[in-house]
């Protein structure tokens, strides 16, 4: 690319269409911007943190096409065309909590909670894949979040306590 057009692509946007949390959205982005602030500033949707905007602390987890992803590190234009579901699409449509949520607040999860949204995204794809999975296989999966305030044991409780309402709902 030479010059010139190195220039004029400097604030021009790109149109993104993508599905959050079932609705269908279309955004005109710069291709600079990350997914996680396209999700806060232009969705609106803030339980998405930002904690450390390198991919290390997991808060702003989303799933993308069911998959977790770090929307720091993503760019909004590469999410064209897919679906995202954000902390805010966990609940259930009358409102009730999904059995993860319900898990981590039995167990009292969390303590200032700024982390939840990204271990709770990552517990649903988890729980998604492996319905059972042992402790050791809930603290590998998890791994890649941080929390400062909680020591971690109760959120592996947390995800232990949503294993037995999602076996006890079957």
């Amino acid at each position: 690319m030479n010059l010139p057009s190195i220039r004029a692509a400097i604030g021009e946007t790109i149109s993104v269409t993508t599905t959050i949390n079932g609705a269908s959205r279309r955004f005109d982005v710069e291709p600079r911007r990350s997914l996680a602030d396209v999700i806060r500033d232009e969705a609106g949707l803030t339980g998405t943190h930002l904690g450390c905007e390198h991919g290390v602390c997991g808060a702003c987890t989303v799933l993308l096409d069911g998959e977790p992803v770090r929307s720091c590190l993503m760019l909004a234009v590469q999410a064209d065309g897919t679906e995202i579901t954000t902390i805010e699409g966990l609940a259930n449509a009358d409102g009730s909590l999904h059995p993860i949520q319900q898990g981590m607040y039995d167990a009292m999860s969390f303590q200032c909670a700024f982390c939840s949204p990204g271990f709770l995204m990552s517990a649903v794809a988890l729980l998604r894949d492996n319905p059972n999975p042992s402790t050791n296989e809930i603290r590998e999966e998890l791994s890649g979040n941080l929390c400062r305030c909680t020591g971690y044991q109760s959120i592996v409780e947390g995800v232990e306590t949503a294993v037995r309402i999602m076996g006890a709902q079957q």
